[in-house]
């Protein structure tokens, strides 16, 4: 308990106060989602960026309807009814359709890598380097416990960064409305020993509405990621990539207090 009361004060300290009771009593009026129908993943696939280890994207992670029905539940929370409102964080206790969404990244892991599911007998050993997430962080409890939602009107982004230490390994980023590239650029760090042949200043992935990106190891820690949205900066294929209004979803698991 002395941990978990440690862990509300370092969040509420740094991301200010959670949803209160009557937020939570919306949740459950939310609609569902459909994540988790089997038949969906089926029609799902996993991508993996190979100059960076850890990074992983799933292009139709959720379907036209699906991510509808997100925009609205994201929307219907109240967080952005103000035009200088573009960030909502919360922790702990999380919307239901988040919960919805970290469970359908663990199935879709799973459906794809069968050998990771501790009650499946394939041989573990054959996935665990090629497989999206690592074990570790795919069964822990919960998977993530803290929430950012922000929206980008055309022309804005995110600087390069890596994210804050006091969350653990393992970070899901789900792209809405509008396309996007994302550049990731290495960390000058001595604990980060990245060798690119040939080097590369800058790995562009190209996000569609819908996509995910799963981001450890490596990747989490020893490469930046940005969406410069600037004029010229969002080039994929030779063309410049037309700018609409962009929901991010990133869920991260904040770091235990020793």
């Amino acid at each position: 308990m002395d941990d978990d009361n440690n862990n509300k004060a370092i969040f509420k300290e740094v991301f200010g106060d959670s949803s209160d009771s009557e937020d939570n009593e919306q949740q459950t009026q939310q609609p569902q989602l459909g994540l988790e129908e089997e038949e969906d993943h089926q029609n799902r696939s996993w991508e993996q960026i190979k100059e960076i280890k850890g990074l992983w994207l799933c292009r139709d992670f959720l379907s036209p309807r699906q991510q509808s029905s997100l925009v609205s539940a994201i929307l219907n929370e109240g967080w952005f009814t103000e035009p200088s409102h573009n960030q909502a964080m919360r922790f702990g206790d999380l919307p239901a359709w988040s919960s919805e969404i970290s469970n359908s990244i663990r199935e879709l892991v799973l459906f794809c890598y069968p050998a990771f599911d501790p009650m499946d007998l394939g041989t573990y050993d054959e996935a665990k380097e090629a497989c999206p997430f690592p074990s570790d962080l795919l069964w822990r409890e919960p998977l993530f416990d803290q929430l950012i939602v922000n929206v980008y009107q055309p022309g804005e982004g995110i600087s390069a960064h890596v994210d804050l230490m006091r969350f653990e390994d393992g970070i899901a980023i789900v792209s809405l409305e509008s396309s996007c590239v994302m550049h990731f650029t290495q960390v000058d760090r001595t604990d980060c020993d990245v060798k690119m042949d040939p080097p590369m200043t800058k790995i562009p992935v190209y996000l569609t509405p819908g996509s995910l990106v799963l981001m450890s190891e490596e990747a989490r820690y020893c490469w930046k990621h940005e969406i410069n949205r600037k004029p010229g900066f969002q080039i994929w294929e030779g063309q410049e990539l037309n700018q609409k209004r962009r929901i991010s979803v990133t869920l991260r698991k904040l770091c235990k207090v020793e």
